[in-house]
């Protein structure tokens, strides 16, 4: 179970720095830009990531800590793909309906 876990959060993981390099590559300025937003962001993310929440992390952080990295990371992904565009994911979709 603990595998299928970490497998989902690598996931989600991937999303996150998908949906940053995502954001940057859709702003609406030149393209040197967009390139280094594109690639910069996910990388700081990244970065991030790495050395507060991963398994191997090279700073560890009580838990109620990392936990607020790890959520703000993933709020810093959620903002940066309503930026580009897409405010409502397909996951809160089904929600949106239920409330009409």
């Amino acid at each position: 179970m603990k595998a299928l876990l970490l497998g989902a959060i690598f996931l989600l993981e991937l999303a996150l720095l998908g949906s940053a390099g995502y954001w940057g590559f859709t702003l609406g300025t030149g393209w040197p830009v967009r390139l280094l937003a594109g690639l910069g962001t996910p990388l700081v993310i990244a970065v991030v990531w790495g050395l507060f929440c991963s398994p191997r992390a090279a700073v560890t952080l009580p838990d109620p800590a990392k936990l607020a990295v790890q959520a703000a990371c993933f709020l810093t992904g959620g903002v940066l793909l309503t930026l580009a565009g897409h405010a409502v994911p397909a996951a809160a979709s089904p929600l949106r309906r239920g409330f009409r």
